[in-house]
């Protein structure tokens, strides 16, 4: 098992899940983050620290498309590893539903 990041992400992009990975397997893209499946040792710290509930176990029913898309983003988007500021509309954007196919982005973010 892992873990994965779905679009309650986009255009949230809070970090407090980054703050407490302690191997380091998230990824920054523009207006959201990826777990690296291969890299994460599935220990779920991240999940309740996600303020929109973006987290999820791969063994989760609704993770199952997300699985590779985080690895497929995970191999060229930036490493972050240090908490950064969540986008400006996160709080109203944590609310959306259907964001993937409105705002997904693969442009890289900055990384850390």
């Amino acid at each position: 098992m892992t873990y994965i990041v779905n679009d309650n992400c986009i255009n949230c992009k809070y970090t407090d899940c980054v703050e407490v990975c302690p191997v380091d397997c998230f990824y920054e893209g523009e207006n959201m983050l990826v777990i690296h499946p291969d890299e994460c040792i599935d220990c779920g710290v991240c999940e309740p620290e996600c303020p929109p509930e973006a987290i999820l176990p791969d063994s989760e029913p609704a993770a199952e498309k997300w699985l590779e898309i985080n690895r497929e983003m995970a191999e060229i988007w930036p490493n972050i590893v240090q908490r950064s500021d969540p986008m400006p509309n996160a709080e109203t954007a944590k609310e959306e539903t259907g964001k993937f196919e409105k705002h997904f982005s693969r442009n890289p973010g900055q990384g850390n």
